[in-house]
């Protein structure tokens, strides 16, 4: 049982009960705790359900910021940092994949995300800490060859095809959206992803688009006219990998906040109820009986409502992280109440920000085998 929360949204202080990986009850006004049943009793501290994101390339999570100007379009950039980042490029990709995948799965655990749609090759991970989606078709572009076939072959599951589209200012980018359009002969349900040179009247044509402001006002200093996009499709929210967007999540969340293109609300649910909507994850994606229990308990930051609060966040100011009822990360401050329900040696303890928390997993056996490939890399700072 967890006690005393401020619920995203609700506006109140609830308690929360788990039981068999689920929310069993939430309830407010004073709970009786089950026999044997452990009680976690929370001051000032908010909860939401675990996020998922919506767009991220997992073993590219080791790379700096990498970009030398202002580009107009994915392909300048690539061709830009392919020539002059070389160097760079070349000594990250020497870490193996499986090294940088998990990269990029500690980085969405810590930032509060407990469900990720990786976009790439299929990857085979062993009990991931949190949930990789990866039930759609990755497509990069209308540049990626055979992308066509790919789009319109027959006897193929009921997936979403998810791809790069209009990612940038240009004509060229635009272009690239009504060619997609034009060639999807059997009305396949396509999530485009960016979208920034994306117009209302395309926008029709996607199942939903993919918000990822950080990597394209990095890349190209604009984004997607979500403000207008949401009127004819669902908007849902991406990070992006380290390459082109800042590791923090929360700094990434302020961004779009700023931009004023979503309410708070519009942007809430971006990370949380719309996605699970689109990705048809009817098991979470809101904090409700029945559900799973993903949930991501927090500091308050201030006394306002929670929804401000939400957005004051970062990586250092979780509390606990549950995925399906299992704890998988805690503040070091929380060990002596949940002495009896973890096994410490399964925490791996790390430092952000000053603050000390316990992940699930080896994470330090991985810093020590990523630094025998690049010693002095920079590792969100851990």
């Amino acid at each position: 049982m967890l006690n005393n929360l401020n619920i995203v949204g609700h506006n109140k202080t609830e308690d929360i009960r788990i039981f068999e990986g689920k929310i069993h009850s939430i309830t407010s006004g004073q709970s009786w705790p089950a026999k044997n049943e452990l009680v976690i009793t929370f001051v000032n501290a908010i909860a939401f359900p675990g996020l998922i994101n919506s767009h991220d390339h997992l073993d590219f999570n080791l790379f700096p910021l990498t970009g030398n100007r202002i580009y107009k379009s994915y392909i300048e950039w690539g061709a830009d940092i392919q020539s002059n980042n070389r160097k760079n490029i070349d000594a990250i990709v020497s870490v193996p994949k499986n090294l940088r995948v998990e990269w990029g799965i500690y980085k969405n655990l810590l930032n509060g995300i407990t469900t990720v749609v990786n976009h790439g090759e299929y990857l085979n991970i062993n009990n991931p800490v949190i949930d990789i989606f990866q039930d759609c078709y990755s497509l990069y572009s209308v540049r990626e060859k055979s992308w066509k076939f790919k789009l319109n072959r027959p006897f193929i599951k009921n997936q979403p095809f998810v791809i790069h589209v209009g990612e940038g200012t240009d004509m060229s980018s635009f272009e690239e959206i009504n060619e997609l359009i034009r060639w999807n002969l059997f009305k396949r349900k396509i999530i485009a992803i960016h979208g920034v040179s994306m117009n209302t009247k395309q926008a029709k044509a996607f199942e939903a688009l993919i918000w990822c402001p950080d990597s394209n006002f990095f890349l190209l200093n604009e984004t997607a006219k979500v403000n207008e996009l949401k009127k004819e499709t669902k908007i849902i929210f991406g990070t992006d990998s380290t390459l082109s967007a800042n590791w923090n999540v929360w700094e990434q969340i302020r961004l779009a906040k700023k931009t004023n293109m979503l309410t708070d609300r519009e942007l809430f649910e971006s990370l949380t109820s719309s996605p699970a909507t689109v990705w048809e994850l009817n098991d979470r994606g809101v904090l409700t009986e029945g559900k799973n229990a993903d949930i991501v308990i927090a500091d308050m930051k201030s006394e306002n409502n929670s929804m401000d609060n939400f957005f004051k966040l970062n990586p250092e100011d979780i509390l606990l992280i549950f995925k399906k009822g299992e704890i998988v990360l805690f503040d070091e401050s929380l060990y002596s109440l949940l002495v009896q329900e973890v096994t410490i040696e399964e925490f791996d303890k790390i430092v952000i920000n000053n603050t000390s928390k316990r992940v699930k997993g080896d994470l330090n056996q991985l810093i020590s085998k990523t630094k025998k490939y690049i010693p002095k890399i920079n590792l969100f700072g851990l």
